[in-house]
């Protein structure tokens, strides 16, 4: 009798695990799926995003740094940032914002909005700004970034990964 209880229990035991597992299983297959690429940015379900361009390459004499950051910011409205940071006072240092909504149809980014920001002898300019969008799409921003003593300027670019506006 109490080896039939053991034997009862361990079969009851594997098959839990087993209804675990094969439950499990899924829906780490479908969170993976949801997780698309385009054009470099992921489209998430995040309620904020950032990027930056640290890439060794990128940096040179004038910029340090080259920031961007979307959030989410009540009802149908997204705050989107893009900052430049030279390593020293420059003559010229510049940012240019793009926001993109995702078009599904095309599987692409659009853009629908952008705007730069100039600084002279200065080593940061930085612009934000609340824009209200449709829901049901995926926004994300990209920047350029400048900075320099002269014509042609040090550049390079940031972008985020896209979030969900419900």
């Amino acid at each position: 009798m109490k080896i039939r209880k053991k034997v009862l229990s361990v079969l009851c035991a594997a098959m839990l695990l087993g209804t675990i597992t094969s439950v499990t299983v899924p829906q780490v297959q479908a969170s993976d799926e949801q997780t698309k690429k385009v054009d470099g940015s992921y489209l998430t379900m995040q309620e904020s995003a950032s990027g930056t361009s640290q890439n060794e390459d990128a940096k040179g004499q004038y910029i340090m740094l080259g920031e961007c950051s979307i959030t989410k910011a009540g009802r149908n409205r997204i705050y989107v940032y893009s900052g430049t940071t030279a390593r020293k006072t420059v003559n010229f240092v510049s940012t240019i914002i793009y926001v993109d909504q995702y078009n599904e149809k095309d599987d692409a980014w659009d853009q629908i909005d952008a705007w730069s920001k100039d600084a002279e002898n200065d080593y940061f300019v930085s612009t934000s700004k609340y824009i209200s969008v449709d829901p049901g799409y995926y926004y994300r921003v990209r920047a350029e970034h400048f900075a320099g003593m002269q014509y042609p300027y040090e550049s390079t670019y940031s972008f985020t990964d896209g979030i969900m506006i419900k």
